[in-house]
């Protein structure tokens, strides 16, 4: 079948932070030096090499970006400078606008302002709505109990809505990642036995990160394992346990120590990366996108406004609490319903998901190329 070439699709792919792809030259330096090239999967050449011919539906199709950790020692190894790195990682931003089919992720990731714009604007919206909330079913002086500012029960309910809305969206947007990489290939039969069997493989990269595990480099393993278990943490505590959070002003140290524990991992993490960043202490931030940026920066305002409201809570001024509280949420909102279906966050749900389909994938394939007498056996011993 003929495959039609995309010759824009370089300049496409630099809005998204692709760093000097044309230098490439395909000495093959970058598969050798990557831990995990090898197999059905030979990356960063390939995906390269699908960039430069602009094969925009293969490029599409394709799991590699995601096997990608950008340990860096790709760029670092490379004789021209081309940043192959970095250029998987503007991949993996391109391939999340692909699965969205709303449209919201190309446009984020294409313009930081409209980024910004939007998260201010849901933002306005969140304070607004649940300042008027309070002001006329609640008290601004009583943070917790009858006749508070924001009820544990109605923030539960709205949080709930959310987190309905969240999962909406990332799983239409999975599936979409599903059938464009092995749903929709013709030449890739899985068994449905081989989805159940190797099912498991979702949750154990998702809770370990066990491949990054394997950079040469184990710090960046660490810090992000302690980032997304914060933030895991975190929304099981507010989606679970909410009542317990509010009540007060005594803490309950059974919900509040995972608490602080959740909000210390946030912190740390983002002070981590900002400096990382700034000084360009390592391969992979010495180039930053403006949606790192604003993670960034979303996470440092619901961090330091979320422990700034507890604080005050639990020192007895409850108006300021509210106040804090509803600044707070003025940043959880824009993060849970943008953040995590259409930007950095969704990285979260696409990267388990990508092993677990390269696995299904590598199993179709090596029955598919094995000898017709020796198909059966494969099969069998699946």
């Amino acid at each position: 079948m003929a495959v039609r070439a995309n010759p824009h699709l370089i300049e496409e792919l630099e809005k998204y932070g692709a760093q000097d792809v044309v230098k490439c030259y395909h000495c093959g330096n970058c598969s050798a030096t990557c831990p995990f090239s090898g197999g059905t999967y030979l990356f960063p050449r390939k995906s390269m090499r699908y960039l430069q011919m602009g094969l925009e539906s293969r490029l599409r199709a394709t799991l590699e970006p995601w096997l990608c950790y950008y340990c860096g020692e790709c760029s670092d190894q490379c004789p021209r400078e081309a940043e192959p790195g970095e250029t998987m990682m503007s991949m993996r931003r391109w391939l999340t606008s692909r699965y969205d089919f709303t449209g919201i992720s190309a446009l984020f990731y294409r313009s930081w302002r409209a980024e910004l714009i939007a998260i201010v604007v849901v933002a306005l919206l969140t304070g607004i709505g649940l300042t008027i909330f309070g002001l006329t079913y609640g008290d601004l002086n009583v943070y917790d109990g009858e006749g508070a500012f924001l009820p544990a029960a109605a923030i539960h309910r709205f949080d709930w809505a959310m987190a309905i809305v969240l999962v909406i969206l990332l799983g239409i947007n999975c599936v979409r990642m599903w059938w464009f990489t092995v749903g929709g290939d013709r030449g890739v039969r899985v068994p449905l036995r081989e989805y159940l069997k190797l099912a498991f493989l979702v949750p154990l990269h998702f809770f370990t990160q066990k491949r990054f595990r394997q950079c040469n480099e184990k710090r960046p393993w660490a810090v992000h394992l302690v980032l997304m278990f914060s933030y895991l943490t975190m929304l099981i505590l507010i989606m679970f346990f909410l009542h317990y959070l509010q009540d007060g002003p005594a803490i309950n140290w059974v919900a509040h120590g995972f608490g602080y524990a959740a909000a210390l991992g946030l912190v740390g993490t983002a002070i981590y990366a900002v400096h990382g960043r700034i000084k360009k202490t390592e391969t992979h931030y010495r180039h930053s996108h403006e949606t790192d940026w604003i993670f960034l920066g979303l996470l440092a305002l619901v961090s330091a406004t979320g422990i700034i409201q507890h604080v005050l809570h639990r020192t007895g001024q409850p108006a300021a609490a509210n106040v804090l509280y509803v600044a707070h949420m003025m940043g959880v909102v824009p993060m849970l319903v943008l953040e995590v279906p259409f930007s950095k966050w969704s990285h979260m749900a696409y990267r388990p998901l990508a092993m677990y389909l390269s696995a299904l994938r590598e199993k179709a394939v090596a029955v598919e190329s094995a000898p017709a007498d020796k198909r059966a056996a494969v099969a069998q011993t699946a």
